[in-house]
């Protein structure tokens, strides 16, 4: 199924029925480079997009040219769907790997949310989810340290991945370099080397070549003061994602 990967896993999935009303809803299925701008900043759009396939980044340019990453999405995401109230975004969507994504028209959206009460609340649930996630990007970098900061940001993605069967609760790909780690987690490439060698030393985790090897991951849990509940999975997966089996 096309949109197998969609609230997977989370306090509110999405009914086989409704899968397949938000297959009927889509416009077409595109590919695009890593590297590419999928979606700019700035410009009017009438269409959201869903990532079926790799990584994808939120990013914003500051006036000193920098970029800064807001976000990233793993398959099943909703990349923009609050463009469809917004009309634009303040922020560049790009690829971060090669990626396939499903195009929804916005007046496809305002027939779906005419027609059927129950997915148009399953729509807005993502749009809070990703709030929820905003607000704990936020929390990591005002009250963590470096070590806890990526720590926190490893366990998230394993939870995010362990929930869509990305992840194994002991290895998972997160295709980022140490840079992209640095602008996740406000520090300098550096620092972030500093860390992942400080939490490989402490039989914590171990980074290499796109792979993360989870070598004690309650003690990650532990390190990073992470609580999954924010993410809102099923009690299940939240128990994987502490690291109980």
């Amino acid at each position: 199924m096309l949109f197998a990967h969609v609230l997977k896993n989370r306090s509110a999935e999405l009914s086989p029925a409704e899968r397949h009303v938000l297959e009927a809803t889509v416009s077409q299925v595109r590919t695009f480079d890593a590297g590419q701008i999928v979606v700019p900043q700035n410009v009017a759009v009438n269409v959201s997009t869903l990532l079926l396939e790799g990584f994808m980044t939120r990013h914003v340019d500051a006036p000193d040219g920098k970029r800064h990453l807001v976000a990233v999405h793993v398959p099943g995401d909703f990349v923009d769907l609050h463009a469809y109230a917004l009309k634009k975004l303040d922020h560049d969507v790009g690829a971060l790997t090669a990626v396939k994504v499903a195009i929804f028209p916005h007046a496809a959206l305002e027939r779906v949310q005419a027609l059927d009460d129950r997915l148009t609340r399953r729509l807005w649930f993502m749009t809070l989810l990703d709030a929820a996630m905003h607000r704990h990007w936020i929390f990591r970098l005002a009250s963590l340290n470096a070590t806890e900061r990526v720590a926190h940001f490893l366990c998230e993605m394993n939870a995010r991945l362990l929930a869509i069967g990305a992840s194994d609760g002991a290895r998972f790909t997160l295709p980022m370099t140490q840079s992209d780690l640095g602008e996740v987690c406000g520090l300098t490439n550096v620092h972030v080397s500093r860390v992942l060698r400080d939490l490989r030393d402490a039989g914590l985790c171990q980074l290499r070549s796109s792979r993360v090897h989870l070598v004690d991951l309650k003690g990650l849990v532990a390190r990073a003061r992470f609580d999954p509940e924010y993410l809102y999975l099923n009690p299940r997966i939240a128990a994987l994602a502490r690291g109980v089996s």
